[in-house]
């Protein structure tokens, strides 16, 4: 049958062929008639049929899942009252803690004894056990002291809450509300009972139970329903699984035109109260519908595929073909020449591409000899451009320390009169070594170390006992390089600007270590510090140290150091700063260690 067909086409004249036919059809007809035969038509007649059909069925199931959730949120919070409800029953029926409440009092000493000893009755403690509520017994007795668990029952009366249970009328009341107070703002759920159990009704006492509140919100939390849920009280929202569980919030209102979003609903009675519980219906998941129902869509893509399958066929020749000969013909061009298509083949979007294409490589072969040229120049001249900038941050290396440290070594001299300089000339020969020689920009950890120590070795025959240091370096670090007098930069800050006006003696600590990855260079002063205004604009010029910046400040040594370290690492360098007044600063470094060239 396959070599009928072939044959067949073969004898078609060449103007009929289907090839060609596709080959000179507009683009936009092709994709047309790929919709009409390959989605509109059997998308619609099998689809919207099946899809209802899976739309009801998920529906069906998550109103199934909503009313399971809204049971197991009823009987978990009616296990919890029903617990507190039974315990408030044994303090109610407690004979023991009647009499205590109802017994006089000669003296607040002769109440503080008594409660001692009530406290250590077994019995007390099998009555109210080891359960995480806050109960607080209420008695209409003036010789009780208010504290602990037993309060004199005026000091309720002004409380809403007992205003609120006395016009109830009810023996035992769960009561949501939210306490305001100087001490503390919670939302609490209380369970009030009256405590007549032997007065028969004539006795005004009452036991205030506060549920675990947070445990309550948190166990609907934990539970990690699927759907959002509301627990309300009238309107008001008492526990939800959406973040509505603050303790320390006040409670929210379930406004009305939440009530379009509920899916199903369901009332509890709690003691005196009616409670709602809503569960919210959500949007239709279309990846869930699929996943839950892959083996009938897979059988509807079977079946859409098997229409598109031969118009697809000839479409995808007519497309790919040609697009893979403009594919060949961009892979074959380099920097130097595009090559031509041989031949332009159809007169449909593709077929003007390929002229268009050739025309394209025709000016471009043209003109590329010019811009390559005039591409390698601008590259010559932002080189030397950088060069340039890097000279100017060369040139801007503040000497200041350098006439500091003369200037102590000629103090030295007026003052002892003797050989001793020798040590300090020595010292300055080492940094005017370092501070001259600018034949690379990069120096090793442990040169730029001894740099550093011949620095502080002069400053403190400038402070005195007044200056101290100590530098540490794993060996690991003292490989790497870095820009030179960049530590230094910030060691002479410390001093200048950490210790110089401190009259008491200081420390400079400089560190060096590998941890992560990175390399870490730590400098530390005791001295005056910086308040935080300061301290964060430092910071914000060391992150983004740049050349304009430079020009704009007057001090320009950190910025310098930091601007080096910026373009010695590719910007990956990491500064952090932390100080506080009259304590100290310290400055870190942070480099990953793949930025940084080793010294051989």
């Amino acid at each position: 049958m396959e070599n009928k067909i072939k044959l067949f086409f073969q004898k078609v004249p060449e103007r009929f062929h289907p090839g060609k036919i596709l080959d000179n059809l507009p683009l936009t007809r092709k994709l047309m008639l790929l919709y009409l035969c390959c989605v509109l038509l059997p998308l619609i007649l099998t689809d919207s049929i099946i899809f209802s059909l899976v739309i009801k069925a998920e529906q069906s199931s998550s109103q199934h899942e909503m009313e399971n959730i809204a049971e197991a949120i009823h009987y978990t919070l009616s296990n919890r009252m029903d617990n507190a409800a039974n315990l408030s029953l044994n303090i109610y029926s407690n004979k023991y803690i009647n009499e205590f409440m109802d017994a006089e009092y000669a003296s607040p000493l002769d109440y503080y004894e008594s409660y001692r000893d009530f406290l250590k009755d077994s019995l007390y403690e099998a009555s109210v056990g080891t359960s995480n509520y806050n109960i607080v017994m209420y008695a209409d007795n003036p010789g009780i002291v208010n504290g602990g668990s037993f309060w004199n029952l005026d000091s309720a009366k002004d409380k809403q809450w007992y205003r609120d249970f006395v016009e109830s009328g009810r023996d035992i009341l769960a009561y949501p509300y939210y306490e305001n107070t100087a001490t503390s703002t919670l939302r609490k759920i209380s369970i009030i009972r009256r405590m007549d159990y032997y007065h028969k009704g004539s006795c005004p006492n009452l036991v205030k139970m506060d549920m675990d509140y947070s445990g309550m919100s948190q166990s609907i939390i934990n539970s990690k329903y699927r759907f959002l849920v509301y627990i309300c009280d009238g309107d008001t929202i008492l526990f939800s699984n959406d973040g509505h569980g603050g303790m320390g919030k006040p409670y929210e209102t379930f406004l009305p035109s939440m009530n379009r979003q509920v899916g199903y609903s369901r009332d509890m009675n709690v003691y005196g109260r009616v409670w709602s519980i809503y569960v919210m219906k959500e949007e239709l998941n279309v990846l869930s519908i699929i996943r839950n129902n892959f083996a009938l869509l897979l059988f509807l893509i079977l079946v859409n595929l098997l229409l598109p399958a031969l118009l697809m066929k000839g479409i995808n020749h007519s497309f790919t073909s040609r697009i893979r000969e403009l594919g060949a013909a961009f892979d074959k061009g380099d920097i130097h020449e595009l090559t031509q298509l041989p031949a332009v083949r159809g007169k449909d979007e593709i077929g003007v591409l390929m002229a268009s294409y050739n025309h394209m490589a025709r000016r471009i072969n043209d003109l590329i000899q010019t811009v390559y040229k005039d591409r390698l120049k601008e590259q010559e001249m932002d080189i030397a451009r950088q060069n340039a900038e890097l000279l100017a941050l060369h040139s801007q290396i503040n000497p200041h320390f350098l006439f500091n440290a003369l200037e102590s070594i000629r103090m030295h001299s007026l003052i002892k009169n003797e050989e001793e300089t020798a040590g300090m000339v020595e010292r300055l020969a080492l940094m005017e070594r370092q501070y001259v020689d600018w034949g690379t920009d990069t120096i090793s950890i442990r040169e730029e170390l001894q740099f550093v120590e011949a620095y502080l070795e002069l400053q403190k025959y400038r402070f005195g006992d007044r200056l101290s240091y100590k530098i540490e370096a794993e060996p690991d670090c003292l490989r790497y390089c870095v820009p030179r007098l960049t530590l230094v930069t910030f060691v002479e800050n410390a001093c200048v600007h950490g210790l110089e006006n401190k009259t008491a003696p200081g420390w400079i600590f400089v560190r060096c270590c590998c941890r992560d990855g990175h390399l870490y260079m730590e400098i530390e002063d005791t001295g005056h510090g910086m308040d935080s205004g300061l301290l964060l604009t430092l910071q914000e010029k060391m992150e983004n140290a740049s050349m304009q910046l430079l020009k704009e400040n007057e001090r320009v040594g950190i910025l310098n150091a930091c601007l080096r370290l910026h373009m010695a690492t590719d910007n990956t360098v990491k500064f952090q700063l932390e100080s506080e007044e009259d304590s100290g600063t310290i400055v870190t470094i942070s480099i990953p260690e793949e930025k940084l060239r080793i010294n051989t």
